[in-house]
């Protein structure tokens, strides 16, 4: 088929994309929800190439391709998206506006980006209100170091649902330690406006705002909490490896 011909069909561009080896993993990961940064040379310099053309594409199922203002690409579903969504929980959300607040603190500077599990959980607990985070793992909690050690895995498994959405990575085969990407902006939208980043994020956590993060396929939460960290970390460390 001619060129003239594929263009009365789609813009050449497009079927370029479409043909490209790389758009069918690229396309899964999006639709199951993951953010695509500069740290994802190949995929990233993809979107940029064809993105205009592959906006057009996903328009078609009723979902936005999205360029944030940091740089990072998603899929945003419309009331009417063609593709099975889900939102993320509460504690999800509280974990990403905590590491979006890690991200903006000058102990990611210090530590090369690097933080550990237990830092993001003793971070969650000095700046939300614990009782609040009790209940979301358990109605009737009443403080007991159970109810805690619940939380605790809780928070490791919503870290690890953030990952699989491409807003962390964790290091090497230490899955305790992890860098935070840009994508965690997703959490923090309102540190875009001219006040202090730092301030408006730590005022985002203190007040309990939740906010709403359509993500792609819906993932069972029990596989989550019981996933392989070594199946996460082997596509994780080739990524890192690019970055």
């Amino acid at each position: 088929m001619s060129s003239t011909n594929i263009e009365q069909v789609m813009p050449v561009k497009l079927a370029q994309a479409l043909a490209n080896p790389i758009f069918p993993a690229l396309d899964s990961q999006l639709r199951a929800g993951r953010h695509i940064g500069i740290e994802e040379l190949d995929n990233h310099a993809f979107l940029m190439d064809y993105q205009e053309f592959l906006e057009e594409f996903y328009a078609r199922y009723n979902v936005e391709l999205i360029r944030a203002p940091e740089g990072f690409f998603y899929l945003r579903p419309r009331s009417t998206t063609l593709i099975p969504r889900s939102v993320l929980s509460e504690l999800d959300m509280m974990v990403g506006k905590i590491l979006c607040y890690l991200y903006l603190s000058p102990e990611r500077l210090a530590n090369e980006g690097i933080f550990t599990q237990q830092e993001l959980y003793d971070e969650l607990l000095s700046l939300a209100d614990e009782n609040k985070l009790l209940k979301l793992v358990n109605q009737r909690s009443t403080g007991s170091d159970l109810d805690r050690q619940k939380l605790q895995e809780k928070t490791r498994a919503s870290l690890n649902r953030l990952r699989r959405l491409g807003m962390v990575w964790f290091m090497g085969n230490d899955s305790t330690k992890f860098r935070i990407n840009e994508s965690v902006f997703r959490f923090g939208a309102d540190v875009r406006s001219g006040d202090d980043p730092r301030d408006a994020q730590l005022r985002m956590i203190r007040d309990g705002e939740a906010m709403p993060i359509d993500t792609g396929t819906a993932q069972n939460d029990e596989a989550d909490e019981n996933d392989n960290d070594a199946d996460g970390n082997t596509s994780d460390n080739a990524e890192d490896e690019q970055a």
